[in-house]
């Protein structure tokens, strides 16, 4: 199973958090199992998991979505990549990122978590940092709202008109991160846009 990669989106459970910023990465490995008609069943290892291909005769993909909340995702993260052995180069996490402007992605591999606890509770459960990560713009709040209050308020209208792209945009980031490596999805999605 060399060719199997776990992909991680980072979020809070239930139907309260499910329209909130802070869910992003979790909409991110929805559409990416949406595109391949797939489902998401509970395992073991306190999460929700898709098991697909990136294409027929391509990577295996792991999509999985923890139970817990963000800040104790790395339990779900380590367990999954122990059951399927999926070493750390190999562990996607998507996330919000706070200090990346709306409508942005960024990926990178190893590095620190820049205050977000969920990135910091993986690389922790991990054991190591070196893991890749599609971080998805969510912006800083206006004024002084404390961000972590705005990481859990709902899209505003302006972001939901455009979240199906920014979302679609990151799971193209994802495919191309795998299937062609981090170099090649960094040169496509760190360009500005058209």
């Amino acid at each position: 199973m060399a060719e199997a990669w776990l992909i991680v989106g980072l979020g809070n459970p239930g139907p309260r958090y499910e329209p909130t910023r802070h869910n992003v990465g979790q909409l991110v490995v929805d559409e990416l199992a949406g595109r391949r008609g797939d489902s998401f069943k509970a395992h073991r290892a306190n999460a929700r998991v898709a098991e697909t291909w990136l294409r027929p005769g391509g990577a295996k993909l792991v999509l999985a979505k923890p139970n817990t909340f963000m800040n104790v995702s790395g339990g779900p993260v380590a367990g999954l990549a122990k059951f399927y052995g999926i070493e750390p180069e190999r562990v996607v996490v998507i996330h919000d990122e706070l200090d990346i402007p709306f409508d942005t992605i960024k990926l990178k591999v190893g590095g620190g978590h820049g205050g977000h606890n969920g990135v910091r509770d993986v690389a922790r459960a991990l054991g190591t940092p070196d893991f890749a990560r599609v971080r998805v713009g969510i912006g800083r709040p206006a004024g002084r709202q404390d961000p972590a209050d705005w990481v859990l308020e709902a899209w505003g209208p302006a972001e939901r008109k455009n979240l199906p792209v920014l979302v679609g945009d990151a799971a193209d980031a994802v495919e191309q991160l795998v299937d062609e490596g981090l170099l090649a999805a960094q040169q496509k999605h760190h360009a500005p846009r058209a």
